[in-house]
């Protein structure tokens, strides 16, 4: 196999390049980030940007996005040296990012966050005339959402969608897609590399972020990774490196991709949702009679394309959201419209899909976020007052056992990557010795070292005896972690298959696929039936 370290494919003599990145060094507190890394991008290709959380590939497309300026090196767009002191420059010149924590106005409307900004309109806004191009635009690339929603009512898949427009509304060249994926689903994910290969064909240019090893072999030209602020593979084929040599240009080990699953010995029924009805944001059905029950000892799995009611699912059992019928019992006691703290108390653990503002406080400490739960008992309470010495020792304590990067416990969790924040969580939640965890997208954005790790502790607190509910669109960690699935469609639950982790069957698979966009489990069984006569 070809060097992966220093192979070049489609050599930058042949196609010209739209930019270069020549020795970038950036530094923040403590951190290397970009240890004069050099990048290129030629015209007209997808170029897949890996490496572990924190390791400076984020940084270094903010450098070129203008979000960040370096302290050395050089930006070069069409061989002209280029100084960006904005995202506004950078777009000037033809650069836009989508970024993996969105930039948007939540008390504005799609198409007043896709204008805001813009030079036109000026004065005269016509809201009317502009929701209709940017539906026409939607509808061309294949990236559908309502104009006319707020962004605060709309799920984190349809965010996502409105960053994209945003940069395609404003006619960009290169287009830097920071875990463009991480909230589609199968289907919308091959009509996003659709709108990429078209985009491609015009003559632009894509970099591709992603942890997704499988995606980037599949969409992108070539490859780089960074590790630790540093470039490991500069610019190799895609076709000429395997997957677990790419993890390990990440990670800088071998990576386990399928974990060693125990068979499951699951005992008493610890949650049960019994006919559980609640609304959405918009004031819509959002649960139409979801029933669902979880055992101890067991990891059960609920299924579905964004926006199908999971996200108001998982709120409604943590406490968040209101259950308009139904209930939800936790070990025998009702739960439902009970506070969050009712739910600790009774031994629930949540981990939600918005890791930075509903899991986290940025702008507090490790030591803060460790300690939210359990501030109120000894040895962090003390006669109603908190005990900081001890706080900082149980901060400290599961920063090295979740292996925790980070400069010291003080540091505001603001400052860390996606995977360490996700630590975070996850120590606090796990420490609590909780009966029951739901879990809800615990994967997303992380890399493959990250992801292994997360895996790893999920399926320990299965062995332990706790009750796991994940909620998870990577359809192949749910196949790998859970022992049944539940497949949700627009509120209601289409059926619920056993998995077999060491047989993953594509009649399975192809179920659970036709249950996601609609289709009951008995209708399947029964059209098997008539057609094996």
């Amino acid at each position: 196999m070809t060097d992966p370290i220093s192979s070049t494919a489609n050599s930058s003599s042949q196609v010209p390049l739209i930019v270069e990145m020549r020795g970038i060094v950036k530094r923040f507190p403590g951190v290397l980030a970009n240890d004069h890394v050099n990048f290129e991008l030629q015209r007209g290709e997808i170029h897949g940007l890996l490496g572990e959380n924190g390791a400076g590939k984020s940084t270094l497309m903010n450098v070129l996005a203008g979000l960040y300026h370096q302290e050395a090196g050089t930006i070069l767009v069409n061989g002209e040296p280029k100084v960006f002191s904005s995202p506004r420059d950078a777009i000037k010149s033809g650069i836009g990012m989508v970024h993996q924590h969105f930039m948007l106005v939540p008390s504005q409307t799609v198409t007043e966050n896709i204008l805001l900004g813009l030079d036109e309109p000026r004065f005269l806004l016509r809201l009317p005339e502009y929701d209709l191009k940017i539906a026409e635009l939607g509808e061309r690339f294949g990236l559908k959402v309502d104009p006319c929603a707020k962004i605060w009512q709309l799920s984190v898949g349809e965010q996502q969608r409105v960053e994209i427009l945003k940069m395609l509304y404003r006619g960009v060249d290169v287009l830097i897609m920071d875990e463009p994926t991480a909230v589609l689903a199968p289907q919308e994910i091959e009509g996003l590399f659709i709108t990429l290969r078209a985009m491609i064909a015009q003559g632009k240019s894509v970099i591709f972020i992603s942890h997704k090893l499988q995606e980037v072999s599949a969409i992108a030209d070539r490859v780089s990774v960074l590790r630790r602020g540093i470039v490991t593979a500069s610019g190799v084929s895609s076709k000429g490196v395997s997957r677990q040599e790419l993890a390990r240009l990440m990670v800088g080990r071998d990576v386990i991709f399928a974990l060693d699953k125990k068979p499951g010995k699951p005992a008493g029924v610890v949650l049960n949702a019994i006919d559980v009805h609640a609304e959405s944001d918009k004031g819509l059905p959002a649960l139409r009679g979801i029933s669902l029950n979880v055992r101890a000892g067991e990891i059960v799995g609920v299924a579905g394309v964004a926006g199908n009611g999971q996200s108001e699912l998982s709120q409604v059992i943590a406490g968040m959201r209101k259950c308009i019928k139904g209930q939800v019992l936790l070990n025998g006691d009702m739960v439902s419209n009970r506070t969050t703290l009712f739910g600790i108390q009774h031994g629930m653990a949540y981990i939600p899909e918005d890791r930075t503002h509903v899991g986290s406080a940025p702008n507090l400490s490790v030591t803060d976020n460790v300690i939210m739960k359990n501030y109120r008992k000894p040895p962090i309470s003390k006669n109603g007052l908190l005990d900081m010495k001890a706080a900082t020792k149980l901060a400290n304590e599961l920063k090295s056992a979740y292996d925790i990067i980070v400069p010291n416990v003080s540091t505001p969790v603001r400052l860390l990557s996606g995977g360490n924040l996700q630590r975070v969580i996850l120590a606090r939640e796990i420490s609590g010795l909780p009966t029951f965890m739901v879990a809800v997208q615990p994967t997303r954005g992380l890399d493959v070292g990250a992801i292994e790790g997360v895996h790893r502790l999920l399926l320990a607190q299965r062995e332990a005896g706790a009750a796991v509910l994940l909620i998870s669109e990577e359809l192949e960690e749910l196949l790998s972690l859970c022992d049944r699935i539940y497949v949700i469609y627009e509120g209601k639950i289409m059926g619920e298959v056993m998995v077999n982790s060491e047989k993953q069957d594509e009649a399975l698979i192809d179920t659970i696929g036709q249950m996601m966009t609609g289709t009951p489990l008995d209708q399947i069984q029964e059209e098997e039936i008539a057609a094996n006569g």
